[in-house]
C-alpha cells in the first residue's frame, strides 16, 4: 500500500482523526493577510499627502518657431524680419505638487528614485498661505515682465533707443500713498530728479526719513501732476506702500506668445530670438541650442531654478548646446547629460557671441561651467 496501516489488537484499521488541510490553510491565511496588508498599505500611500513638490524635466519650445495654435511665437510689426534656421529653445521644469495637488507617498518615493527629478519642500515653490491660483498669477506676471525686458535688450542690441519708465503697479493695503498715488501713474521724477529704474526710485524714497513727505511728479492720463506723498517705516526702510513695475516705450512692436508657461527664466532666450529675427542670416548657423536664464533691462543674465531638470529636457528636445547662467554653474557641474555641451554666460552680449561662435564652429574660446 506504500505506507504501514495502523490497526487495533484484532487487526481492524484505526482511523486517526486529522484536521483536513491544516498546513495549507495556515499558508493561505498568511498570504491572505499579507495581501490585505499590502492593499491597505498601497491605499494608505496613495492617500498620504506630503508637503513636498517634485521637479521634473519639462518640454522645450523653439523661440524661433511656432507657439500655441501653430502661430509664430515671436511676431514683429512695422519692421522687416529675416528667415532663420536652427533652434533657440527655452527650457522648462514640470512641477508635481502644490496646495491643490499634493504629492502622495508613492510619488514622493518615485521622485527620490528618479535621478532626473528633485524633491523639494513645497513652500520653496508655493509660499505658505498662497493658493495655486495666486502662484500662477505671479508666475504669469513674471513671464510678462521678462518678455518686455527681453524685447528691450534685443532692440538695444540692434542700436535702437528704448526709453524705460516706472509706473505704479498697485498699492499695498493701508498704504500711506492711498488717495495720492494711483495704479497706472507713471513716475516722472522724485524730488525733482528724473527716475527711470526701480533702483533709482527706491534710492530716492530711501533717502528720506519715515514720516517725511516726498515730492513725486507723475504722469496720469497724459498730464503731469505734482504730488506730495507721505512715508512710513517698514522693515527698517522708508516706504510709501506701492508696488512698482517697469515699462518700455518700444520703437518697434514685438509680441511674444509662449502660451501658459510662466516665470522669468526664458528671458535670455527670448532676447536672442528677437535679435535673430531682426537681423539677416541665421544667428545659430542651423545649430540646436537650448538655454535658460532671466534677463534684466541692462542685459544681465540671472540664475534660475531647476537647472538640472532643464539640462535633461534640453537633451530630450534634441539640443547639443546649452547656455547656462554663470550663477547656476555650481549646480551644472557633474549633472551634464551625455552629448550636451554647456556654455556659461552672464550677459546678453556673452550669450549672443556664444551663439555666433557655435554657428561659426569656433567654440574653443567658449567658457564651460567649472
Amino acid at each position: 500500500m506504500g505506507r504501514d496501516a495502523v490497526t487495533d489488537a484484532e487487526g481492524h484499521p484505526i482511523v486517526i482523526a486529522q484536521e483536513p488541510g491544516t498546513g495549507l490553510s495556515r499558508r493561505a491565511g498568511i498570504w491572505l493577510v499579507a495581501t490585505f496588508v499590502g492593499i491597505a498599505l498601497a491605499a494608505l500611500m496613495s492617500l498620504i499627502h506630503l508637503p513636498y513638490a517634485i521637479l521634473q524635466p519639462g518640454p522645450v519650445t523653439n523661440t524661433l518657431g511656432n507657439g500655441p495654435e501653430g502661430k509664430p511665437l515671436i511676431t514683429v510689426a512695422n519692421k522687416s524680419t529675416y528667415p532663420t534656421t536652427g533652434a533657440l529653445d527655452f527650457t522648462t521644469v514640470a512641477v508635481l505638487g502644490g496646495p491643490t495637488n499634493p504629492v502622495n507617498g508613492w510619488e514622493w518615493i518615485g521622485g527620490h528614485l528618479d535621478q532626473t527629478s528633485e524633491v523639494v519642500p513645497e513652500d520653496e515653490l508655493f509660499p505658505k498661505g498662497a493658493t495655486t491660483t495666486e502662484v500662477d498669477q505671479e508666475s504669469a506676471a513674471e513671464m510678462a515682465d521678462s518678455q518686455q525686458e527681453a524685447i528691450a535688450v534685443a532692440l538695444r542690441g540692434l542700436g535702437l533707443t528704448v526709453p524705460q519708465v516706472i509706473s505704479i503697479d498697485s498699492l499695498v493695503k493701508g498704504s500711506p500713498a492711498t488717495g495720492v498715488l494711483r495704479t497706472g501713474d507713471v513716475v516722472v521724477s522724485i524730488d525733482g530728479r528724473a527716475v527711470t529704474t526701480l533702483e533709482a526710485v527706491r534710492a530716492a524714497i530711501g533717502a528720506h526719513k519715515p514720516g517725511q513727505r516726498i515730492a513725486f511728479m507723475v504722469r496720469r492720463a497724459g498730464q503731469e501732476r505734482a504730488l506730495s506723498v507721505p512715508t512710513v517705516a517698514s522693515g527698517g526702510r522708508t516706504v510709501v506702500g506701492v508696488l512698482l513695475r517697469t515699462a518700455f516705450v518700444f520703437p518697434v512692436k514685438v509680441s511674444i506668445n509662449a502660451g501658459d508657461v510662466g516665470g522669468p527664466s526664458a528671458g535670455m532666450m527670448f532676447s536672442l530670438a528677437v535679435y535673430d529675427k531682426l537681423t539677416p542670416g541665421a544667428l545659430t548657423g542651423g545649430a540646436n541650442i537650448a538655454g535658460t536664464g532671466t534677463i534684466d533691462s541692462a542685459g544681465n543674465v540671472g540664475p534660475i531654478g531647476g537647472i538640472q531638470q532643464k539640462l535633461v529636457g534640453a537633451t530630450r528636445g534634441g539640443a547639443t548646446w546649452f547656455l547656462a547662467p554663470a550663477g547656476n554653474c555650481n549646480e551644472v557641474v557633474g549633472h551634464i547629460p551625455d552629448g550636451l555641451k554647456v556654455v556659461k554666460v552672464a550677459t546678453f552680449t556673452q550669450a549672443r557671441e556664444a551663439v555666433a561662435a557655435i554657428a561659426a564652429r569656433q567654440t574653443a574660446s567658449l567658457l564651460p561651467c567649472t
